[in-house]
């Protein structure tokens, strides 16, 4: 049983003596101290392709989507040594997570260099779940995800998007969470993960340098600022190449898939631009409670990688990006014309089957008892889950 975390700030002792291990070994020369500069990283991960590395970059891609990773990958490396202050352990994951995204990209270029047919993929309208982190999202997702009628991402397609052989990709989503779990044994508290099981498709951003994931690890003001700021229009077709790719691959395209990741409200206009069928589920909650929430989850993610994490810098960056995520939504959804349905926290605590009507009869759904029975399944197993240990969590804090 893992103990409670003390503070928001705080650090697993296997996360301490990993960190400590890996500073002492590259200060020894034990081992190489991994790079952190584009043209390295890109040559680490173009390694296994050889000559067709080249071609693979460009593979199914428009030009402007090539240059954009290229500079995308600059400007984060940047941001990550000047900024960031990592520590060997962040120092390690940062290089790890840079290798695998370029690693996956050439990956994927490859396969459409070969099988140009997948990103012809025709994909049933998408649900697509909106709202801030730690706004009820993850549930409503899930809720959705239980339909028959519907289809899901999993965490092993999200985290290992290149289609493999049956099987590989779930051992390797085990392993993945294994590891995490050994470093942050808070994490499934915080966010319940298992490698065959629904999640969200942030790894498919992250996948094109979109800031997300790695904003909420590491201090990098300067790319958060620089990527806000940019047409997020590549990103966008490289996920909707990475969804075509899968949906064929699972023989699933021909299912309403739904997705959810909390910065779709960050980019909701050009989201909407890609898939303009798509139906709409919001998801509300009261700010000060999600502002409580994504500052624990980002300072759990900041405390294993950096020494100097600043909880006011934390919280200064989530009020932002929740007001700009909220400006965001509004903007999208003035012009919007398709259905959108509403799902308020609190209401859905209260009495979730109703709430659950309701949106289905909004987006003109059907809500089959065989969905109704496979969703109460859903919520019976949540009743058990690791989640409910950070709301105690938050609670202790605010109380603190």
């Amino acid at each position: 049983m893992t103990p409670p975390r003390e503070h928001l700030l705080a650090r697993a002792p296997t996360a301490e003596r990993a960190n400590a291990f890996l500073g002492k070994a590259w200060g020894r020369g034990w081992l190489p101290t991994p790079a952190l500069d584009p043209e390295e990283l890109w040559a680490i991960a173009a390694k296994g392709l050889g000559e067709r590395a080249k071609d693979a970059e460009i593979g199914g891609r428009r030009p402007e989507d090539v240059a954009d990773f290229r500079l995308r990958l600059h400007v984060l490396t940047e941001a990550i040594n000047d900024e960031a202050k990592l520590n060997s352990l962040g120092r390690a994951m940062a290089h790890g997570q840079l290798t695998r995204v370029i690693r996956s990209r050439l990956q994927l270029g490859d396969l459409w260099t070969r099988r140009p047919e997948l990103l012809a993929t025709k994909l049933a309208p998408p649900i697509i779940v909106i709202g801030h982190m730690r706004s009820g999202t993850t549930r409503i997702h899930k809720l959705l995800a239980a339909d028959p009628a519907h289809s899901h991402t999993r965490y092993c397609d999200a985290w290992h998007p290149v289609p493999g052989n049956r099987g590989m990709r779930r051992m390797k989503g085990a392993f993945d969470l294994a590891m995490l779990g050994w470093l942050n044994p808070w994490l499934q508290s915080i966010h319940p993960m298992a490698s065959g099981e629904v999640e969200e498709e942030l790894a498919w951003l992250a996948a094109a340098l979109n800031h997300s994931i790695y904003e909420s690890q590491w201090h990098i003001p300067t790319y958060s600022a620089f990527s806000e700021a940019r047409d997020p229009a590549p990103i966008y077709r490289e996920f909707s190449r990475v969804l075509r790719t899968d949906a064929a691959h699972r023989d699933i395209a021909a299912k309403p898939r739904v997705l959810k990741v909390p910065q779709f409200s960050e980019d909701l206009a050009r989201l909407l631009a890609e898939f303009p069928d798509a139906r709409i589920v919001l998801a509300e909650r009261d700010g000060d409670a999600v502002l409580r929430s994504a500052v624990s989850l980002a300072a759990n993610q900041m405390a294993i990688q950096c020494d100097a994490c600043d909880l006011e810098q934390i919280e200064a960056l989530w009020r932002h990006k929740i007001a700009l995520r909220e400006q965001r939504i509004a903007a999208a959804l003035a012009g919007w014309k398709g259905p959108v349905a509403r799902l308020e926290f609190d209401a859905l605590n209260a009495d979730w089957e109703s709430q659950i009507a309701r949106a289905y009869s909004d987006l003109g759904l059907e809500l089959t008892g065989p969905a109704l029975s496979a969703m109460r399944a859903t919520m019976a197993m949540s009743e058990s889950g690791q989640h409910h240990g950070h709301s105690e969590q938050l609670a202790r804090f605010a109380a603190s």
